[in-house]
């Protein structure tokens, strides 16, 4: 058996912490010298520590944990919680990375206003466009992936190929946080083709503002913040969703700071 210090080093407890957690029976030394009152551990109750320092962890009181080791919890219950939190807490480090990007180009616009722009607006006059897409609500703007999924196996389906780089459209009037309508896009040359939530159909043309953003996801909104200003000085006004081309989107899988990037977005428009 090992006395309260050598437990304390071996399981990285505190001794003030083992004491407490006698004190209220969540973790009762095996053995109590009678005339010293020396707390003396055996090593098959790290399992029960453990156990207590796995719960804690996951935010519940001590009384709780209490209770619950009452209960004999089995080992492939707590893996189970484990799991969930440990995703849990992946969710919020990525949650945390997306929030320092978005400080981060905020901090940009603020260090270029009233200065020159970087970027350069165009106006584009587009013929209609045949295009594959499926379009849906996603989680996020970020989050797209599941139609993508869907329009390169309906593509696959239908033996389509792609006359051009991807894009996508956004249909809501205004930004939204969470749940933005969304379609995914490849021009195509093909029959016309309606099967659920894919399809085969023609975009119209017209004028577009058309603005190229070279650079990670997460500084996109510097282009736009360029594109709406000259917008507005130059007497247009917006008239339907815009397209976010992907010219080049890097050899891997799309990361938010890839500085490889080159993004178009083009507004349709109408002057005043």
């Amino acid at each position: 058996m090992f006395k309260i210090g050598d437990f304390s080093k071996l399981c990285q407890v505190p001794v003030k912490t083992l004491r407490y957690y006698d004190e209220i029976g969540l973790l009762r030394p095996e053995q109590v010298d009678p005339f010293t009152g020396y707390r003396y551990y055996a090593a098959y109750q790290l399992e029960r520590l453990n156990r207590i320092l796995a719960l804690k962890d996951l935010g519940l009181s001590l009384e709780q944990i209490r209770l619950m080791l009452e209960h004999d919890l089995p080992a492939v219950q707590m893996r189970g919680m484990l799991r969930l939190k440990q995703s849990e807490l992946a969710e919020e480090v990525n949650e945390t990375r997306a929030r320092l990007a978005r400080v981060d180009a905020r901090l940009r616009q603020i260090e270029q206003e009233n200065r020159m722009p970087e970027y350069e607006v165009t106006i584009k006059k587009i013929n209609p466009l045949r295009v594959a897409s499926v379009r849906g609500v996603v989680p996020k703007y970020s989050e797209q992936s599941e139609l993508w999924c869907k329009l390169a196996e309906a593509m696959r389906k239908y033996n389509i190929q792609p006359a051009g780089p991807c894009f996508a459209m956004y249909h809501d009037p205004g930004y939204v946080e969470h749940n933005p309508d969304t379609e995914a896009c490849y021009p195509v040359n093909a029959e016309p083709v309606q099967d659920g939530r894919f399809k085969v159909y023609e975009l119209p043309g017209g004028e577009f503002a058309s603005i190229i953003h070279k650079g990670p996801f997460n500084t996109l909104s510097l282009a736009l913040s360029a594109l709406f200003k000259w917008i507005e000085d130059n007497g247009y006004r917006i008239i339907g969703p815009n397209r976010e081309i992907y010219l080049y989107t890097g050899e891997g899988p799309a990361q938010q700071d890839d500085p490889t990037y080159v993004t178009e977005n083009q507004f349709p428009v109408q002057k005043i």
